[in-house]
């Protein structure tokens, strides 16, 4: 009986151990903000209902509110004036050596154009109508046709127009070349210049990036899963795997109360690895989470919270989380 005692009051002293050393007592900074992530910038929204990885979204946005298109210099800059701290642009090489900031695989969707995205140069996407394919009435009107011609930027003018921005980069194929590439953008910048840039995409491109350029930050489903699997495995004992290290996370609303010291602990742990972590919205199994879009999930976001926040609704959650005016910055 006596020794059954002891081993009730090791395991409970263990347990508080434990509890304490994750318990998130961490008091946010006075004044502190969450870094809001726009993904796809201020863009068009469509719906969502039954959409498939080849969904054609240009086909099914919902009546235009605004007359910003997706990966274009005023899109960017009107996200920067609405509250982002970082936006979000995917890109393709260029048979001419650029990169060209667009996001879909083929041209057939959105444009005029025709074929594969990283099979022409920059001037051919120059050329081509990027609001063609626009429609939300089933194509009997094209709001945007004739109006985005000329607006496909390439990623050498995006740096050029937003050289104190910072941006996360979507690499949209699985070629190491494309992340050797990448990295040769970064390395002609100055050090303090990369850390304004994070990047994502496939394992390859990511693995070569970080061999290049080891000072951005990158994310790839694998390493993400991997990260995270490991952190609620030994994360009570305050050690960060070294699978967490070195990256960007991306971690859903419904997920994040579980792990280990969430959330000021956590965060604070992902920073010494030299890590950061985003908010996305709640993930339930099938494919990508979300953002922390609805009224909904920027409710779940714990108060004082000063993380990162990946969001499409940048305007929104601009006005939730640093009190700025709703409808400031669209015409």
């Amino acid at each position: 009986m006596r020794k059954r005692r002891i081993a009730a009051g090791a395991a409970v002293a263990a347990a508080a151990l434990i509890y304490v050393g994750n318990a998130d007592w961490t008091a946010p900074a006075p004044g502190a903000q969450p870094t809001l992530l726009a993904h796809r910038g201020v863009a068009q929204r469509y719906g969502t209902a039954g959409m498939q990885p080849d969904t054609c979204t240009a086909t099914r946005i919902l009546p235009p509110v605004h007359s910003y298109l997706e990966n274009t210099i005023a899109s960017m800059r009107v996200s920067f004036d609405a509250g982002a701290d970082i936006v979000e642009i995917d890109v393709h090489p260029t048979t001419d050596g650029q990169f060209a900031v667009f996001h879909d695989w083929t041209l057939d969707c959105r444009t005029d154009g025709r074929g594969v995205t990283r099979e022409h140069s920059m001037a051919q996407l120059k050329a081509l109508d990027i609001g063609y394919g626009y429609t939300a009435d089933g194509g009997k009107t094209f709001p945007f046709r004739g109006r985005g011609v000329g607006l496909m930027p390439a990623l050498d003018e995006v740096l050029a127009a937003f050289p104190r921005q910072r941006f996360l980069i979507h690499i949209k194929s699985r070629d190491a070349a494309e992340g050797e590439a990448l990295a040769r953008v970064f390395n002609a910048l100055t050090p303090e210049r990369r850390r304004d840039f994070m990047a994502y995409g496939g394992d390859e491109p990511m693995a070569r990036l970080r061999e290049l350029s080891p000072d951005v930050l990158t994310l790839t489903r694998s390493g993400l899963k991997s990260c995270l699997l490991r952190y609620a495995a030994m994360g009570w004992t305050g050690q960060v795997p070294q699978a967490c290290h070195g990256r960007l996370l991306m971690v859903p609303i419904n997920v994040a109360p579980w792990l280990w010291g969430w959330p000021g602990r956590f965060q604070a742990r992902l920073r010494e690895a030299g890590s950061r972590a985003f908010l996305v919205g709640p993930y339930h199994g099938e494919g990508f989470s979300t953002g922390i879009d609805t009224p909904d999930d920027m409710r779940r976001v714990p108060a004082g919270y000063a993380g990162g926040i990946w969001t499409n609704e940048i305007e929104a959650a601009a006005h939730v989380f640093k009190g700025r005016s709703p409808s400031a910055t669209f015409p």
